[in-house]
């Protein structure tokens, strides 16, 4: 666990450690279901590859340890706590995330952001509004309608979208995908099919077992070129 600190408080973030002891960080940036099983257990894969991996709890000021169930009541409770998150300071929860793990003996002063869902939103304007080393973006809702924060990233970032995802309208992502297509150090990967959330295993309204194999084979191609552990 470690602790970072912001002009209006201060909170946990739970921290992966690879074998090594050490290696380049990431932060993980939740879902709108909170820390939960799902977000461990990627936290410990990312960890496995060699990676310091701390989550910063983006509801600490309005709900704090929030997790809910991946079923239809667990979404409709969990839009709603995140209805009343503002984003400026999610994003500066992150960023200090960010600034706090960099600053940890072992990440060697190099750290970046990989969020799903909410926080592939985060993740990218993270990327937009600070500098991390590297950024990852599945499937973040607010991405699309954001698309000149684009030009301010320099870090090498990866997007993964679902083609049939009902919350993003598709026009959208064929926009981001033509400023990809012309932003140095940007890929995009839209998966014909997949709705929103396919990664997500612990969560069978979401979950598809193939695009998220390919999503997942994608990154870690991504990463292994880009940001090495």
């Amino acid at each position: 666990m470690t602790k970072v600190t912001v002009a209006d408080g201060s909170f946990d973030a739970p921290l992966w450690l690879p074998e090594s002891g050490s290696g380049p960080g990431l932060v993980l940036i939740q879902e709108i279901f909170g820390l939960d099983d799902y977000l461990k257990s990627v936290a410990a894969d990312l960890a496995a590859l060699g990676y310091v991996v701390a989550v910063p709890e983006l509801f600490w000021r309005i709900s704090p340890g929030w997790s809910a169930t991946h079923d239809e009541a667990g979404v409709s409770a969990s839009m709603a706590v995140a209805g009343r998150l503002d984003p400026a300071s999610a994003v500066t929860d992150v960023l200090a995330t960010l600034a706090t793990l960099r600053a940890l003996p072992e990440t060697g002063g190099r750290a970046g952001v990989f969020g799903f869902c909410l926080g592939g939103s985060m993740a990218y304007a993270a990327a937009a509004e600070g500098d991390p080393d590297v950024a990852v973006s599945y499937y973040g809702s607010r991405v699309p309608e954001q698309l000149p924060l684009l030009d301010k990233i320099t870090c090498p970032i990866q997007f993964q979208f679902g083609g049939a995802d009902p919350y993003i309208p598709a026009e959208g992502v064929s926009r981001l995908a033509d400023a990809v297509a012309s932003h140095d150090g940007a890929e995009i990967h839209i998966h014909e099919g997949a709705g929103h959330a396919f990664h997500n295993h612990v969560a069978p309204m979401f979950h598809q077992p193939e695009p998220a194999a390919a999503a997942w084979a994608l990154t870690l191609e991504f990463l292994g070129r880009t940001y090495p552990a």
